[in-house]
């Protein structure tokens, strides 16, 4: 079991998201902030590391506007020997990677450009892993997309553009993960029994929208979903804001919640990705609260 947070550390400071608008690129500025980003990168690895932080998602921003029609450069060749020792920190280490593409990417659309620029962005995504040499258990997360009046018929969308038009680059990296508006666990198996994709547990959107079932038997039936090659299953963890709108992440680790979680969850062996505000700080009380738990991994030894 691996604890990790996503995109942003609070604790250095870079910033590994960098961009900058549409109207100002250049070759010369996409150099200099996807550089920027990639040394913020290697540094959040490295504090993670001596952190016992062993599970991280990078920042689909890394590269500003890699899959957009303007890019212009050869990305992939220009920062090929930077992804790879950025890589190389995360192996050596024995660092969990995953990656979350933005909303705007709906793979199940009924509009033909919105699902071609949605595999563009998978495939940078995919493109970027495996510059940085990882193998198949570094994902690529995804939601099930919307419903659109025909969640039937939404669904074998999805399915069609995952059989007949995703590269097998993407294929190998992709996990789809219940939400909280539309598409809970249920159909996200659906989907997976048809594809064979893996399923990511999300424990917050999960108790915002159910069929009521159970975690330890949902566990069980998305964990089935995961091959070896997937590597172990990750879950995404988060607790209600107190005061705020339904379905608005914690700012920070709620100690009881997390425990409650864990208890329930049985003896399953997972990583757990925490989607909470204050990022690093929770991940580090999570260390201290699972400090006990023969599951957990801070030190890679292999």
């Amino acid at each position: 079991m691996k604890i990790g947070y996503p995109c942003i550390n609070t604790s250095v400071e870079c910033r590994g998201n960098r961009t900058f608008r549409l109207a100002t690129y250049s070759e010369e500025k996409l150099i200099k902030t996807a550089g920027s980003n990639i040394d913020c990168l290697k540094s959040i690895l490295s504090y993670n590391i001596s952190h016992g932080i062993l599970f991280f998602r990078i920042s689909s921003d890394i590269i500003p506007f890699a899959s957009h029609p303007v890019m212009d450069s050869d990305w992939q060749d220009y920062f090929r020997s930077d992804l790879e020792e950025a890589g190389e920190i995360v192996k050596s280490s024995g660092m969990r990677i995953s990656m979350h593409p933005d909303q705007f990417i709906v793979l199940n659309s009924p509009r033909e450009e919105v699902v071609s620029r949605s595999i563009a962005e998978l495939e940078y995504h995919a493109d970027l892993l495996n510059l940085m040499c990882l193998d198949a258990s570094a994902k690529v997360q995804l939601h099930a997309g919307g419903r659109y009046g025909d969640p039937e018929s939404a669904k074998n969308r999805f399915v069609s553009v995952y059989r007949e038009r995703l590269p097998e680059k993407v294929k190998k990296r992709l996990v789809i993960e219940n939400d909280d508006r539309i598409y809970p666990v249920k159909d996200c198996l659906d989907i997976s029994e048809k594809t064979g994709i893996p399923v990511l547990f999300d424990y917050f959107h999960h108790g915002l929208r159910s069929h009521g079932e159970d975690l330890p038997g949902l566990l069980e039936k998305t964990f089935a979903t995961w091959r070896r090659s997937d590597g172990v299953p990750m879950v995404d963890y988060s607790s209600q804001e107190p005061g705020s709108r339904p379905g608005t992440h914690a700012r920070t680790l709620d100690r009881q919640n997390f425990i409650d979680f864990i208890q329930k969850s049985g003896n399953y062996d997972f990583d757990i990705m925490l989607e909470i505000k204050d990022k690093e700080k929770s991940a580090e009380k999570a260390l201290r609260i699972l400090e006990h738990d023969p599951r957990l991994v801070t030190r890679w030894t292999s």
